[in-house]
């Protein structure tokens, strides 16, 4: 279940880091927290321009870690939280939640969809 402080964080801008493993070690390419679309069934969507090197590196190891924040959400202990990702990605190029991005993002080659297996906060 997304939390609802994470849904608040997402009201806001700020920037996500996607960090995928590739055989040259991590690998971290960057979106923005406006860019997420939520699906009822928990999956994030994220428009994809480029991000070439993340989908060779999910092509080989489909796990991913997400982080992002906002500095004006309240957390633990003062203004400002986090929330930590961890789940599978997969890059789509067609299909449904392909075709939802593509009209939100008319841009994008490509939808990454991330399947969340947990969602700590971290601030």
């Amino acid at each position: 279940m997304i939390p609802e402080k994470m849904l608040e964080v997402l009201n806001y801008e700020g920037v996500i880091s996607i960090v995928t493993q590739g055989p040259d070690g991590p690998h971290v390419a960057n979106t923005w927290n406006s860019y997420i679309i939520i699906k009822a069934n928990e999956r994030l969507l994220i428009p994809a321009g480029r991000m070439n090197k993340t989908e060779n590196n999910i092509k080989g190891d489909s796990r991913v870690l997400l982080t992002l924040g906002s500095r004006e959400v309240e957390g633990f202990h003062s203004m400002g939280t986090g929330f930590l990702i961890t789940g599978t990605g997969e890059f789509m190029h067609n299909g449904g939640e392909y075709d939802e991005v593509k009209k939100r993002f008319p841009w994008i080659r490509a939808a990454l969809v991330i399947t969340p297996a947990s969602i700590t906060q971290t601030l």
